[in-house]
């Protein structure tokens, strides 16, 4: 019989390119809570503590935005980020090319 264990992203985010490339995923399905999800695995590969504390937010408030019945306003959103070191980049919808500001 073969054993398995829960697949978990998590394991994978160990660079900030590979953090980037995830969180652009989540936000290229359109779908806030897979993004605010995407934000909480990523915070908790880095350490909530240290995230929260970076991006000026208690630690209880930052699991309360990312929870499953959280909802992160876009501030939170950007503090957290900038926190992991990754920018929100826009591209006309489609086009393939992103533009940063």
């Amino acid at each position: 019989m073969t054993e398995t264990r829960p697949y978990d992203s998590a394991e994978f985010l160990d660079t900030d390119e590979a953090v980037a490339e995830y969180l652009a995923a989540a936000v290229e399905e359109g779908d806030a809570a897979l993004f605010s999800h995407a934000l909480g695995v990523v915070a908790r590969t880095r350490g909530m503590t240290q995230i929260a504390r970076e991006a000026g937010l208690s630690r209880e408030s930052l699991y309360r935005a990312l929870s499953p019945e959280g909802n992160p306003s876009l501030d939170t959103a950007m503090r957290v980020m900038k926190a992991l070191n990754v920018r929100l980049t826009t591209a006309p919808a489609g086009s393939g090319q992103a533009v940063s500001g």
